[in-house]
């Protein structure tokens, strides 16, 4: 290809696979929209509640905004798609699409690393947990979950910029980098050695994770009041984890090393996963299990239609 910038990739993903475009159109637009207010609602119960200004439901906040972010990464794309006869994506609209969803995915785990760690002082160091985990340290955390994880996304796409490309055909429904990078007429070692880099960054943030878990649970069986606040506060962030940590690694695996020729709706449903799920089913899992949550929730409710009457 002469110039970069003039590259039209085609996503072969959803040409391939989506035949009844008008049935997958208005479900994915419901999935959109739900998914949109169910995160809404638990910001603004957290905004609006004073009693929520803690630690936990600040980062729950924050998990819920990049929720928000990591779906309109993605939905928009695939809904003009789903209204088009073909699927395709210019190249820097490509670029900015890379950009958004491992922007969402870096901070999507880097906040959940964040919420173990504040769990893990909740409970293992409770008498010292306000003065550990101060309104400082909270936006500090909040600050270093965005700025690492844009920092990381612009090393990867600052690498992908400089390969000229020899294919403008993507086997995904919307741009992944290791996609671009396949398609490149020269060497990617780079590539590849900063994607083992940051491999490496992110096994690091689970084995702090498991690491804290280790000690949350050692310190929760001692007692039925840390059972409890184990079940309350902490399986829902289990939950979230490792639904997250599943579907992530099994798409990066499946990209790189997995065939090509076959399964591409399974394909497809490994690459929407963790772009569809965790932003629907964190606010439920965390609005259904925490009770504060549950009941600031339905008191705003009532007070809305006792307002309105």
């Amino acid at each position: 290809m002469a110039n970069a910038t003039e590259i039209v990739f085609v996503l072969e993903g959803l040409n391939e696979t989506m035949s009844n475009k008008r049935t997958y159109f208005v479900v994915t637009l419901i999935v959109y929209l739900f998914t949109i207010l169910v995160n809404l609602i638990l910001i603004v119960t957290i905004i609006l509640e004073k009693t929520l200004h803690e630690p936990m439901f600040i980062f729950l906040c924050n998990l819920c905004v990049n929720g928000i972010f990591g779906a309109s990464t993605f939905y928009p794309k695939i809904l003009v798609d789903l209204s088009s006869d073909v699927s395709v994506i210019s190249y820097k609209a490509c670029l900015s699409q890379i950009f958004l969803i491992y922007s969402y995915v870096f901070c999507e785990y880097t906040t959940l690393a964040v919420m173990a760690y504040d769990r893990y002082v909740a409970i293992c160091k409770p008498l010292n947990y306000h003065s550990i985990i101060t309104a400082g340290k909270v936006g500090k955390l909040l600050l270093f979950a965005w700025l690492f994880s844009i920092s990381e996304t612009v090393i990867l796409v600052g690498l992908t910029v400089r390969l000229p490309l020899c294919g403008f055909k993507i086997e995904k429904i919307y741009c992944i980098n290791w996609a671009v990078v396949k398609l490149s007429c020269v060497d990617t070692t780079a590539n590849n050695v900063y994607g083992y880099i940051l491999m490496f960054f992110h096994i690091a943030q689970a084995l702090l994770i498991f690491v804290s878990y280790v000690n949350i649970v050692k310190v929760s069986v001692r007692s039925q009041e840390g059972r409890n606040k184990f079940m309350q506060t902490c399986l829902p962030h289990l939950i979230s984890l490792t639904n997250f940590t599943i579907a992530l690694v099994f798409d990066i695996m499946y990209a790189r090393y997995g065939p090509t020729s076959r399964l591409q709706a399974l394909r497809n449903f490994m690459s929407l996963e963790y772009l569809v799920v965790p932003p629907l089913l964190n606010p439920l899992i965390y609005g259904l299990k925490l009770n504060q949550i549950r009941r600031r929730i339905f008191r705003i409710c009532s007070q809305k239609i006792h307002a309105l009457k």
